[in-house]
């Protein structure tokens, strides 16, 4: 199965603050180890929402939101595509990470919709 881990933007991470060197190597040997494995398929990190837009689609109507957005804890900092067996599976991958930020911070697992689901 696959699944999009979602890391939750922070204060910091919307603020355009860089991670540490020590962060960036320890994520780099992590992503390493999840390409080995044959679980990630694709990830990357995001610049944050001021450099962001949204489009608003209301019926045929359509408008345009420059960011910064608010809500600090609904945006989304970075994410990683894996490939893997079960929901299980990829909780026990993503205990291994590094922190992704310098301090608490939510890392959400939501399976991805297969053609079998709408059979």
């Amino acid at each position: 199965m696959k699944v999009m881990v979602i890391v939750k933007a922070t204060k910091a991470s919307e603020a355009g603050e860089m991670p540490s060197q020590q962060l960036l190597t320890d994520m780099g040997k992590y992503n390493e180890t999840l390409q080995k494995a044959g679980i990630m398929l694709d990830g990357a990190g995001l610049h944050p929402t001021s450099k962001g837009k949204r489009v608003r689609f209301a019926g045929q109507n359509r408008a345009v939101i420059d960011g910064p957005f608010a809500e600090t804890k609904e945006l989304i900092a970075g994410y990683w595509l894996w490939e893997v067996k079960s929901t299980d599976e990829a909780v026990e991958w993503l205990k291994r990470c590094p922190n992704p930020h310098a301090e608490i911070c939510d890392v959400e697992i939501r399976p991805l919709f297969t053609a079998e689901d709408f059979a």
